[in-house]
């Protein structure tokens, strides 16, 4: 971890509020029972499926991999609470987590998060600047460590962020020591029930721009890190008691420094974004070059970690990250990327065809999209654009559009519309229940309708963007650099 940044979060105005009341009617269990309602984890999941499915275009899960005991789910975070939902859709056990006081406690989203069983933990800066007293947060936050480690015990799966904050660096930033003293405390529990010990798990979370709407995302996991339990007499009977013990700091640090070397494989690791789309385009242009196009958002990230990793050990080498930086530059700079390259000249084909099709299906489910989504989908992108939370609560508020949607506007135009249709009674309830329900789906095809048709539209609005590009004097100069990118090649 030497190097890592360890950059405190700037405070939003929700995290400046403290609401003990509520944290400390929140519910917890350390006897390893999930604290969370399993029938309403049930309908959440569903709902955080069709918020993923509006704001993402394609997403690509790799195989969960196998293993008995409760694990602890770690990633780099850039994506606000669109990184822990796409981690949750990753797996297939029920999730304990943590996360910051405010979203536990705040109306509707705490109301959810607390019915998940999330936990709230108050962070040093919160305490710096006079959120909390510091006998407060250690009162919250060692009843959320020991809830979390006996969830991890029992088998349940954790969700941490251990950077302990969202940011938008290529990197990761220093990890907090929390993840690793509940999995150290869990492996002491575990191993003294006769449980299968934990692990922890890196995951990688990539999305080929994080803040665009209806980006790409792929989902990996590097194989697990099993923990074992710490020698240390008596511990483990104190945990079961309620009493948090501190595992020792040598075996907090080498687990530490085991799972941030195993997640850097897993994340971009490059000194800024310019780098790392730099990385991606010379990939596109080496399988370009060998006639074998990428074909998948996957593909464009292993393609580009292999050219870092096959930088990493030599010298700079200018002659070819120069030019790639700057075509990598001008192309994002038009909302572009290696895509648009074809062998190594920019796509100049319109695609009106799809256009056509996009504005034909956008038109047909705008009738239905439009009343029920449309306010909603509005007021994300306006939130999400002037937002004191930084660009990556961008995308969670067009998320949560999606997730809250069918509860606090569908089912209430159902219930109305049913009504207008067929006047309720006793008689009439089923047939109302089966047009209530029928008219929920239907919103919902139509909204997938709707996106088809945009992502269609977006399809030819970047293939005129790449023409244009093309017949431009930066056009010229992208061709240039890729000519000079393309010699130098051998020094990979």
């Amino acid at each position: 971890m030497q190097g890592a940044p360890n950059i405190e979060p700037e405070l939003s105005n929700a995290a400046m509020k403290l609401r003990t009341k509520k944290l400390d009617r929140l519910p917890w269990d350390h006897t390893g029972r999930h604290p969370g309602n399993p029938f309403f984890w049930k309908i959440i999941l569903l709902m955080m499926g069709i918020g993923l499915s509006y704001i993402f275009r394609r997403r690509q899960y790799d195989k969960f991999p196998d293993f008995k005991g409760g694990r602890v789910l770690s990633a780099i975070h850039l994506n606000g609470l669109v990184d822990p939902t796409t981690m949750v859709h990753s797996q297939d056990r029920r999730v304990i987590s943590m996360g910051r006081h405010d979203l536990m406690t705040m109306p509707l989203i705490g109301w959810f998060s607390r019915r998940m069983g999330s936990q709230p933990v108050i962070r040093k800066s919160e305490i710096d600047n006079g959120v909390s007293d510091e006998e407060y947060a250690r009162k919250i936050n060692d009843r959320t460590l020991l809830t979390m480690t006996n969830c991890i015990a029992s088998g349940h799966n954790a969700l941490v962020m251990p950077e302990g904050k969202s940011h938008q660096d290529s990197r990761l930033h220093r990890f907090k020591t929390g993840p690793m003293r509940f999995a150290l405390n869990a492996a002491s529990i575990a191993k003294h029930r006769g449980l299968p010990l934990p692990a922890l798990q890196p995951i990688g979370l990539h999305f080929r721009c994080h803040y665009w709407f209806r980006t790409d995302a792929f989902v990996e996991f590097q194989d697990p890190i099993p923990v074992d339990a710490p020698e240390a007499p008596g511990a483990a009977e104190r945990l079961t008691s309620g009493e948090w013990v501190e595992p020792p700091s040598e075996q907090v640090h080498h687990l530490r420094d085991r799972l941030f070397s195993a997640l850097s494989e897993v994340t971009p690791d490059a000194p800024d974004w310019e780098t790392y789309r730099a990385w991606h385009l010379i990939g596109h242009i080496r399988a370009n070059l060998s006639d074998k196009p990428l074909g998948s958002f996957k593909e464009e990230v292993l393609a580009a970690r292999d050219v870092r990793n096959s930088l990493k050990d030599r010298e700079p080498q200018e002659e070819l990250l120069a030019p790639s930086i700057e075509a990598a530059k001008i192309l994002h700079d038009h909302s572009l990327d290696g895509r648009s390259i074809e062998g190594t000249n920019l796509k100049t084909s319109r695609m009106w065809l799809r256009g056509l099709v996009g504005v034909l299906l956008m038109t047909l489910s705008a009738p239905v999209t439009i009343p029920s989504t449309g306010i909603q989908a509005f007021f994300a992108w306006y939130m999400g654009d002037r937002t004191d939370e930084g660009i990556d609560a961008r995308t969670t508020y067009h998320f949560l559009a999606g997730m809250f949607s069918p509860i606090l506007f569908w089912i209430p135009i159902a219930i109305a519309a049913s009504v207008v249709l067929i006047p309720p009674s006793l008689a009439t309830f089923p047939i109302n229940l089966g047009l209530m329900g029928g008219i929920v789906i239907l919103i919902h095809a139509s909204n997938l309708v709707f996106l088809l048709g945009y992502d269609c539209w977006t399809d030819f609005s970047t293939s005129a963007k790449s023409a244009r590009l093309a017949s431009s004097e930066q056009g010229k100069r992208l061709i240039e650099l890729i000519d000079a990118l393309r010699t130098n090649l051998n020094l990979l």
